[in-house]
């Protein structure tokens, strides 16, 4: 009966759930706006990574170094476009 029991997946509800009060914790708490991002950026990334891993399964798959680089390379699009929008938008250049 052991092995039937999604353990894994229990403890990254519970650890996601987990984030999520700290991030409540931090709107509730009334923090500086600097250490209230740091701690919203690095709850977002360990969530999202969370996610990714445990119940998207992207580590259970044989071509996982595939799934990674692709899932790298999305993000470097993401930050590319977003400082190239703020170059444009916001600063002007």
């Amino acid at each position: 009966m052991k092995e039937l029991f999604p353990a894994k997946q229990v403890g990254g509800y519970i650890f996601s759930l987990v984030l999520t009060i700290v991030a409540l914790l931090v709107y509730i708490m009334d923090f500086s706006f600097p250490v209230a991002m740091t701690i919203l950026l690095v709850t977002a990334f360990v969530q999202a990574t969370v996610q990714l891993v445990l119940f998207m399964h992207a580590g259970e798959t044989e071509d996982g170094t595939a799934i990674y680089t692709n899932i790298l390379y999305g993000i470097i699009i993401a930050v590319v476009t977003i400082i190239g929008s703020l170059l444009i938008f916001v600063w002007d250049m």
